[in-house]
């Protein structure tokens, strides 16, 4: 999935509707944040902070950049299966807001999926304040989570 767009001044959501919540309760939805990770961070575990509640969504304090080129990648797992429709993504509103953005997943109703931003607005980092996820949630059948609980990666 790619989404590209031009910037008219303002921030930019990237979803259904900006004002209306996603559906995402970060542990409560089943986010295993310990395990979300985020390659070519340029400060290390950053990239968890821009997965919070849609309340704090303004919060300019709590960002992910990316280290050597305009490139991040996010590696989400839940703790049960998650029924994806929605995505809302706030950057600056400058060169570093993403322009393009891919979703790596193979099932509609997922456990794990991976977020890449390949492009920007032709800085040379990317800089992204919040993800939102909207979606439906369900609990796991117990035999994923015992394979679950046992393949933490090191």
């Amino acid at each position: 999935m790619s989404h590209r767009h031009s910037h008219g001044g303002g921030s930019c959501c990237h979803g259904d509707d900006p004002e209306e919540p996603p559906e995402q309760r970060g542990q409560a939805w089943g986010l295993f944040r310990e395990w979300l990770e985020c390659l070519n961070e340029h400060r290390e575990r950053s990239g968890k902070l821009v997965f919070r509640a849609w309340e704090d969504r303004s919060d300019r304090q709590q960002y992910v950049e990316s280290d050597e080129d305009e490139e991040l990648l996010f590696n989400i797992p839940f703790t049960g299966n998650m029924k994806l429709k929605g995505i809302i993504v706030m950057g600056e509103d400058g060169d570093t807001h993403p322009s393009e953005m891919r979703l790596i997943a193979r099932f509609s109703s997922i456990h794990h999926f991976s977020i890449h931003f390949s492009k920007n607005f032709g800085a040379e980092m990317t800089k992204i304040f919040y993800i939102g996820l909207r979606g439906e949630w369900t609990e796991p059948r117990s035999d994923h989570l015992q394979l679950r609980s046992i393949s933490k990666p090191c």
